[in-house]
């Protein structure tokens, strides 16, 4: 038999049987099935996780079942007039109960329901061990409903198999159970006092009490005679399902419910944060390797340049040089044609050069026109012509005089 991954989301089936429970577990979405026969759910428990979708199937002595009439097909007052008539049927307290419902037969004027009940207490206790580990089923179902849908699915039918150490009959109509009870022992003489007296509170059910199915579980083949010759009846011989067939009975309880939806969001969220951390520690190391290799790239850009250093120096030294003797040996430095050009870019006879000076770090030009707007149209020419581009000119505002002439000083600096 293949190994169990219990950490493996899948569907799980867990019934009961005559020597404990059977696990169901549904191998890599083939359609095969790994079963294993365990003694406790205790044993159980170890081989299922809460990621799983556990449908965990009650024995019959763990719930009531009964059948009742409802004046009405709405099938939105199904639930309450289930309730009512369970709280008649049960000395509980509706919250000490789950209960839940299935159609049976419908006509015009009423319907045939099939409803189940449990005590959340007993409940509680038969998953005791699942839920000490955290662990909540998805669907809580009977195990005789299961096999009702999966052999008798129309029509009425008897039902007998074990369950621990008693024998169920269960009383089916369309796959439904309508009537379960249980039998101590299964030595025929008391199938010979029972199963009449299943039969009776069938019909006082209003059940008709000739079934056209009897189903007996092989595993009790030896009472096939008996059973025969109590109901007058073809007895059929049944095996275990595999996997049981999915009912739409479900006893979880609500807070269960609530629980189950907590722990879902609460492994997302776990899910996501380790994500997060995957995502946020790969960033982390992404980050570690930049500056590795930005290390790397500074240390080998220093040795380029401690290499070139020489080189540099050289020709920072040949352009300092180049700059110290460009007003002698370029032409664009002389003062002839600096003057030159300062003439050309006078906007008019009413400005005048009056004085000029030049260096090798600057050369000013004093000048006086009849107008501030001569002075400027003065500026703005000398920054565009081509010939002085080698020099940045700034000027002040100019100086007005007594007989309203502006006197203005315009100075260049070699770019």
């Amino acid at each position: 038999m293949a190994e169990i991954n219990s950490t493996t989301p899948t569907r799980v089936f867990i019934t009961p049987t005559a020597h404990g429970w059977n696990l169901l577990r549904a191998r890599d979405g083939n359609g095969a099935w790994d079963v294993r026969l365990l003694a406790t759910l205790n044993e159980v428990a170890l081989l299922v996780s809460a990621q799983d979708d556990i449908v965990l199937s009650l024995p019959v002595d763990a719930v009531l079942a009964q059948r009742f009439r409802l004046p009405t097909v709405d099938p939105a007052e199904f639930p309450e007039m289930v309730r009512i008539q369970i709280e008649k049927a049960l000395p509980f307290s509706p919250e000490e109960l789950t209960a839940d419902f299935e159609l049976i037969e419908q006509n015009e004027n009423e319907s045939v329901i099939s409803a189940v009940a449990v005590r959340n207490e007993r409940l509680a206790e038969i998953a005791a061990p699942l839920l000490d580990k955290g662990i909540i089923p998805q669907q809580i179902t009977v195990y005789a409903a299961q096999r009702a849908t999966t052999h008798a699915p129309e029509g009425r039918a008897l039902l007998i198999y074990p369950e621990g150490e008693t024998l169920v009959s269960a009383v089916t109509e369309n796959g439904k159970v309508s009537l379960a009870r249980t039998l101590d022992g299964i030595e025929p003489e008391r199938l010979e006092s029972e199963l009449p007296q299943v039969a009776l509170s069938a019909e006082l059910q209003g059940i008709e009490a000739s079934f056209p199915n009897v189903l007996l579980d092989e595993s009790c083949y030896e009472l096939r005679d008996t059973v025969q010759g109590i109901l007058s009846s073809k007895t059929e011989l049944v095996g275990i399902e595999t996997p049981p067939a999915s009912v739409k009975l479900n006893l979880l309880p609500e807070s269960w419910r609530q629980r189950r939806s907590q722990l879902a969001k609460r492994g997302e969220w776990q899910k996501r944060l380790t994500l997060l951390g995957a995502a946020y520690g790969g960033l982390f190391l992404l980050f570690l390797l930049y500056l590795v290799y930005t290390k790397f790239a500074i240390g080998r850009l220093d040795r380029l340049i401690a290499r070139d250093a020489p080189q540099t120096q050289f020709i920072r030294e040949t352009e300092a040089n180049w700059k110290s003797l460009a007003p002698a040996i370029d032409s664009r430095y002389y003062p002839v044609e600096i003057l030159l050009h300062l003439s050309q870019d006078l906007p008019s006879a009413d400005v005048h050069i009056t004085a000029y000076n030049q260096s090798s770090h600057q050369i000013s030009v004093d000048g006086e026109s009849n107008t501030p707007q001569l002075a400027y149209q003065f500026v703005e020419k000398v920054k565009k012509d081509g010939g002085l581009q080698n020099f940045r000119f700034d000027m002040a505002a100019p100086r007005i005089l007594p007989n309203n002439h502006a006197q203005f000083r315009l100075e260049g600096k070699p770019r």
